[in-house]
């Protein structure tokens, strides 16, 4: 087992050891936000991107639904997840994690899926990318958090059609996934990567940074993309888009009925495939109890499979 997958497992068990010190099975799933002391990250790659403007509060992380969360980030990273060379195929996959660009899954919607990506011999790098300032108190922070939560619900200024601009000002993070590409496409032969088969997926804002990414990014040219309960109003297609292959439930407040997003790539001539499941509701990662959106990564691998993006010899 290669240094980067043995540490992420370190941290995990840190993380176990936390829970059971912390709290009860019970308290874990109330949702209640609890500190937690930063974890280690010995295989996280400085991006060199610079800072945020404004940003006075340090990281700091606490953990919500037990799992680890980082907020007020101001230096970018990438920590690699690398297959068993018997396993690895070749792919690739950016991994972002979401929390309403002011916190990171870090747990939920990073590391997990990327140690069950590298499972299936993808090379997966968690961006743990820039934030914008959240205040320094947690109980301030909490209740801006759940203010996040009520503006990504209102829904009164979504239509179908293109919009204009983007809602927030993205450009530290969309400079974060350049570096990430960057890196990954200066040290592929090292780590094992075929830059054809290098693509992108994300959660909620993660999911945005991805769409984001691939709206407006003019150095990064992705395989393929994968929002995982994101955004889903209409955009204007670029040319060259990659392949989709979209994921969220009919029980998020995200959806609300919106289709826009794949109607847009339908009627572009670009391949997508949607998965809209039953509930699941909003941040399930890999998956939550009794939801139907737990076979979405099942899918997304045999959507990979598929569509070539598995088989090394793809392009030959």
């Amino acid at each position: 087992m290669n240094q980067a997958r043995i540490a992420t497992l370190s941290s995990v068990l840190i993380f176990a050891t936390l829970a059971l010190v912390f709290s009860t099975s019970a308290i874990a799933q109330d949702g209640t936000i609890y500190p937690l002391e930063a974890p280690d990250e010995p295989n996280a790659i400085p991006l060199g991107t610079g800072g945020v403007e404004e940003q006075d509060a340090p990281e700091t992380w606490f953990r919500q639904w037990g799992d680890p969360m980082a907020r007020n980030i101001s230096k970018a990273t990438l920590t690699p997840f690398l297959p068993e060379s018997d396993k690895a195929n070749g792919a690739a996959v950016i991994v972002a994690p979401g929390g309403g660009f002011r916190w990171l899954s870090m747990g939920n919607e990073g590391w997990e899926v990327a140690e069950a990506l590298a499972d299936q011999g993808i090379a997966a790098f968690v961006l743990k990318y820039r934030l914008h300032p959240t205040p320094e108190s947690l109980d301030d922070f909490r209740e801006s958090m759940n203010r996040t939560f009520d503006d990504a619900a209102d829904t009164s200024s979504q239509d179908e059609g293109p919009p204009s601009r983007p809602r927030r000002d993205l450009s530290n993070q969309l400079e974060d996934a350049e570096a990430a590409y960057d890196l990954i496409v200066e040290r592929s032969k090292e780590w094992g990567v075929d830059t054809d088969r290098l693509g992108m997926i994300g959660f909620s804002a993660g999911a945005g940074l991805t769409m984001h990414s691939t709206l407006n990014s003019e150095s990064m040219e992705l395989a393929f993309i994968g929002p995982i309960y994101g955004g889903m109003g209409a955009v204007e297609v670029p040319k060259n888009a990659p392949p989709m292959f979209n994921v969220i439930a009919a029980d998020d407040f995200l959806f609300n009925g919106k289709f826009g997003i794949i109607k847009s790539w339908y009627e572009a001539g670009v391949p997508v495939e949607f998965h809209l499941y039953q509930n699941g509701g909003h941040g399930f990662g890999l998956g939550n109890p009794d939801r139907t959106s737990n076979r979405w990564f099942e899918a997304f691998m045999h959507w990979l499979e598929v569509n070539d993006f598995l088989n090394a010899n793809s392009e030959e």
